[in-house]
Parts: structure tokens; sequence; C-alpha cells
């Protein structure tokens, strides 16, 4: 692969530091935790210990006031290792920048220190049964009474949704004036009216717990209103290049790992009197996975580099993650096929990580309305 040069030796030590960390805390149980749907809090608290969790948020609260790559490195080395329970990088990448960016002094006080301690664990509820990646389409509301706000409403498909301790939620404020009208709420678990509903049962990335949330007249404090009334549409779009970079650094690392792993197999197995990476047909589909993601990995590594200059656009971000996230569905697919049955056997790590990947090309805005973005920008 082209050397990459977006990282220096303090990158490398803490890589080595969250590698090792994987290999005690993740790995030995990561196959459990699977079964149980969900990790144990336990590794939360040991990666807040250790500074995995949210090390861009400032000293002042807590952090270790880095950048962004260091967020990168957690996220990398955690999908090479086939690792997807771990909801690290939603509460790190998504949930923190929009409490350190957006919110109140009494909010920053009260939630960064305790995320990036493990002490809570976060999430965000955008999606609703009726709307997915159009965010103007949502249903819940949020309707002021005395120095409340009550929210009604749903959400699904919530990353950290049964474990969550605090979520930000996303709900209408004003119904009649569109995009213009959505505001965020900070809500806790244990708040009447917050039910937490089922673990539901994914294809792939089992060991994360996802979850229905419902608010049935949630009374929620004035204070707990993030930033500014109606400006939730605005953070969002803000906030939503970093969490579709934080995708793309996934992805890519994931297709690394797979072709990896299926170089090693192929020169292994035996078919015909000699191994698989003896014929031409294998040889051609590991030069052009290679050769396709030496260049993603060239374009995620310059978008990282423009992010860390505030110059990563809302349509760069778009497209690397629509590429990206492709890109390790097509490898997962080749790679599978490349392993003959064994291929299709949850025991083997590629059948895991072709049913993980395909998730990515939906989270976060699905890979159809990146395309949009992208063509929006292009023609105007």
């Amino acid at each position: 692969m082209i050397p990459r040069e977006i990282y220096d030796a303090d990158h490398a030590f803490f890589r080595d530091m969250v590698e090792r960390f994987m290999e005690v805390e993740v790995k030995p149980f990561h196959d459990q935790w699977e079964k149980d749907g969900e990790v144990s809090r336990a590794v939360w608290k040991k990666a807040g210990d250790l500074g995995f969790l949210c090390p861009t948020v400032s000293e002042a609260y807590g952090g270790a006031g880095t950048d962004f790559r260091y967020n990168c490195i957690i996220v990398e080395s955690f999908m090479r290792g086939g690792y997807t329970g771990l909801g690290f990088g939603l509460h790190s990448d998504i949930v923190a920048p929009y409490v350190q960016n957006h919110g109140s002094e009494y909010l920053k006080q009260r939630y960064l220190p305790a995320m990036v301690a493990g002490d809570i664990i976060t999430a965000i509820a955008m999606t609703e049964p009726a709307a997915g990646s159009d965010l103007q389409g949502i249903k819940t509301t949020a309707v002021k009474a005395g120095d409340h706000w009550v929210l009604n409403g749903s959400k699904t498909f919530i990353t950290n949704g049964q474990m969550c301790d605090m979520v930000i939620v996303v709900a209408k404020t004003d119904v009649s004036a569109g995009a213009k009208g959505i505001s965020l709420f900070v809500v806790d678990a244990g708040t009447p009216g917050f039910d937490k509903g089922k673990t539901l049962q994914k294809v792939g990335m089992k060991a994360q717990d996802t979850a229905e949330l419902f608010f049935d007249d949630c009374r929620i404090p004035e204070s707990h209103l993030l930033g500014e009334l109606n400006q939730g549409f605005r953070y969002l779009m803000e906030e939503l290049p970093q969490e579709r970079l934080s995708v793309a650094v996934g992805a890519i690392s994931g297709a690394e790992a797979l072709l990896d792993m299926t170089r090693d197999y192929v020169k292994e197995r035996t078919a015909f009197g000699k191994t698989v990476a003896d014929f031409q047909n294998t040889q051609f589909v590991l030069a052009d996975m290679k050769t396709r993601i030496m260049a993603a990995r060239v374009l995620v590594d310059r978008c990282i580099a423009l992010h860390l200059q505030g110059q990563l656009t809302v349509a760069d971000a778009a497209g690397v993650k629509q590429l990206t996230t492709d890109l390790q569905c097509a490898v997962a697919d080749d790679c599978v096929q490349l392993h003959g049955g064994n291929g299709y056997m949850w025991e083997y790590p590629v059948a895991r990580a072709w049913a993980d990947s395909r998730v990515q090309r939906i989270y976060a805005g699905t890979n159809e309305i990146m395309k949009m973005i992208v063509a929006r920008d292009l023609l105007q």
C-alpha cells in the first residue's frame, strides 16, 4: 500500500495502545457480546480510563483535546479487528461534537466529563419508522409548556439505544417551518415518558445494541435544549460531514482487513491439486481489490487532512462515504466468493465482515442520498 503521511510517531504509539486494548479487553469477549446483543459496560469504563473515548473533547471538560486523527485511529483499529459491537465511534465522533460545539456551559459540564470517562453511554435519535435519510420528514414533536418541553414521538434503528444513559433527540418545534423548525434536545434515560423498546435483531453488527425509543409526554427541562431553538437542522448539516467521514474511515479499514484475510486464506486453501491463489481468476480479483482499496485509502486520508483544516465540504464527505461503503460491500462479496462455502460460515471472520458491512451503505444517510448531495453540488 502507498505509505500514509497523515500520522506521526505519537499516533503510532496511540495505535499500539488501542490494539493492545482490543487484544486484551475486546477480542476474548466479542463472540459472547454478539450472543448477548450488546457489549459490557465494563469495556466502556476501561476505554474511558485509557483515553479512548471522546479524545477531541477539550481538556477543560476532561478530554485530551486532540484532533480527529485520534478518533480515526480508534475506528480503523476496531474495524480492522472486526469488532463492530463497540459503539464508541457514535459516542465520540458524533454525539460529543454536538454537545461540545452547540451545548450550553451547563450541558457541557454535565455530560462531557462523564462521556470521556465512560461513566455514561450516549446515542443520537434521528431516524423514525417513516423518516430515515429525510430528516425534514420527522414526526417527533416538542411543545413548550412553561419551563419544560413536552416530547412526543418514536425513533428507530438507534445505535447504543438500549444501553444509552443520554440521547440527543431530533424533534420538530415548529411543524409548519420544515427544516427551519427542527431542534435538538438532550434526554436522560429514566426520564418519565422516555421508554426503550426491544433490541432490534439485525443481520450484522450483532454485538452493537440497536433499539427503538419512545417518547410519550416526556417532559424535558428548558435547559436541555441543545443550542438555539429551531437551529437543529443547521447543526445536523454542520456535523454530518464528520459522521460520514468517520463511516468512510471505518469502511476502508474494513475493506483492507477483508483483503488481508482473503489473501492469507487463498494461499493456504487447495483445490484441484493447487492453492486457490494459483488460479489466475483469484489473482485478478485480488489485484483489482487492492488497486481500488489503495485509491480509496488515498482519498480518505486526503479527506481527513481537509477535515483537520476545516475544509471538508458536505458534498465531498458524502462522496467519500458513498464510494468507500460501496467498495467495502463489493470487496466483502468478492472475498466471500474466494472463501467458497467457508465464506458463508459464521465462524469465519469474512462472513461476519460481509454481514456487518452492508448497513454502511444505509446509515449516516443512504448512498442514494449521498449521490443526490454530490449531484446537487456538481450542478449548482
